[in-house]
């Protein structure tokens, strides 16, 4: 976890200490608004970045691909507790929940609490123009077949390009990789080039397609989807952690 300081830690938190609308991704446009107030929408580390989880953290959750084909778990299967997320990697609404709430559902999926399922959809790339949605989903899968989905969807959404540029290019991908410990390699670089698991990212947008989700993100706690007048406690660490208990986590 990073460093904090005092002083920047004092300022990090008034930065994001102000009343804000949450939005939501939108299949049918790009961002729309919820009408629903948070504080905070995200944590904040001491450099003004986003706060990661422990590298240690990460490293020692597992995750495959379901038998479906689409859904990935990460954590242990045997876990009692479910958390369903769908997300576009483009989405920033999904990185302001990555980055307030990935770092509690990590620890929870170390000890052995919770499981992750992910569905990731592609519907901005159709919204915004370009590829870069399909381009981040199709690198988070040549990721699971090296041991490095946990950590790699964290880099993503550390280092999210602006929505409305279509920034997810193979060499931003494989850049990012360079950052994760053991990524890079000559099958995961072939496969972010020549998109290997592009029916991959077909079919994982058909899921989310039919999930009966709305925007993104949009998720699940238990098998019950959070209420519209939940959606802002996904973008605070301390009201997501009682959202999680409100759902029946233990």
């Amino acid at each position: 976890m990073p460093v904090r300081t005092a002083g920047r830690a004092a300022a990090a938190a008034a930065a994001v200490l102000i009343t804000l609308t949450v939005t939501s991704c939108d299949p049918l446009g790009a961002v729309t608004d919820s009408g629903s107030k948070a504080t905070p929408s995200s944590a904040v580390s001491a450099s003004g970045g986003p706060e990661l989880s422990d590298p240690a953290v990460l490293a020692a959750i597992p995750a495959k691909l379901s038998s479906d084909g689409t859904t990935i778990t990460v954590g242990q299967a045997s876990a009692k507790n479910t958390v369903q997320v769908y997300e576009d990697l483009r989405c920033p609404i999904c990185k302001s929940f990555e980055t307030a709430s990935g770092p509690t559902l990590a620890s929870l999926a170390k000890s052995g609490k919770v499981k992750i399922q992910y569905t990731l959809a592609s519907f901005l790339d159709g919204n915004l123009g370009g590829n870069g949605s399909k381009r981040a989903a199709n690198a988070l899968r040549a990721s699971l077949e090296q041991g490095k989905f946990v950590p790699y969807h964290e880099a993503l959404y550390a280092n999210q390009p602006e929505e409305s540029v279509d920034g997810f290019t193979a060499g931003f991908l494989l850049s990012i990789a360079g950052k994760v410990d053991g990524l890079r390699g000559t099958a995961f670089d072939a496969a972010v080039q020549k998109g290997t698991y592009d029916s991959f990212v077909k079919q994982s947008e058909k899921a989310f397609e039919s999930s009966g989700a709305q925007g993104t993100p949009y998720v699940k706690i238990n098998g019950k989807e959070v209420a519209s007048t939940d959606s802002s406690k996904l973008h605070d660490p301390a009201q997501f952690a009682q959202l999680l208990k409100q759902y029946g986590v233990k």
